[in-house]
């Protein structure tokens, strides 16, 4: 097979893939991903605002306490099942806020929970959190090394 005849190939491929593939709703689906990480965020809002009036919280505290709060929300809602289907709705609006990074250690762990608790769901848990708190760790380290030398 030549060059020519491989390229063609390939895009006859391609076309025949795409003839079943249904087309994608960019536009309801970045409107989706808005609406819902949105309303996430107010959500951590509210939260924070009902900490500082009724616990009177300030300054670190309040972020922390908030977050904390945030963490286990998206915890339990991954545990009970609901975060997926909120997920399959929202999309990358349900992954960004802080409890999308809550969802993506505890599905893993759920997942492989028969697989025992060592190896399975401790080892399971940061296989997609894993990469993101080591190049976390990594920026928030470069970040502060430039920050220093400045």
């Amino acid at each position: 097979m030549t060059g020519k005849d491989r390229e063609n190939y390939n895009k006859n491929y391609i076309a025949y893939v795409h003839s079943f593939a249904p087309p994608t709703k960019h536009l309801k689906n970045c409107l989706h991903a808005f609406l819902v990480g949105g309303l996430i965020c107010c959500i951590g809002q509210f939260i924070r605002y009902m900490l500082e009036i009724f616990l009177g919280l300030g300054g670190d505290e309040l972020a922390g306490m908030t977050s904390v709060i945030l963490i286990f929300l998206g915890t339990l809602l991954t545990g009970l099942g609901v975060y997926d289907r909120i997920g399959r709705n929202a999309g990358a609006g349900s992954i960004v806020p802080i409890t999308g990074f809550a969802n993506s250690v505890c599905s893993p762990s759920i997942e492989f929970k028969t697989e025992g608790y060592v190896y399975g769901m401790a080892a399971k848990m940061f296989i997609v959190a894993g990469p993101i708190i080591v190049f976390g760790v990594l920026a928030g380290t470069l970040v502060g090394m430039i920050y220093l030398l400045l």
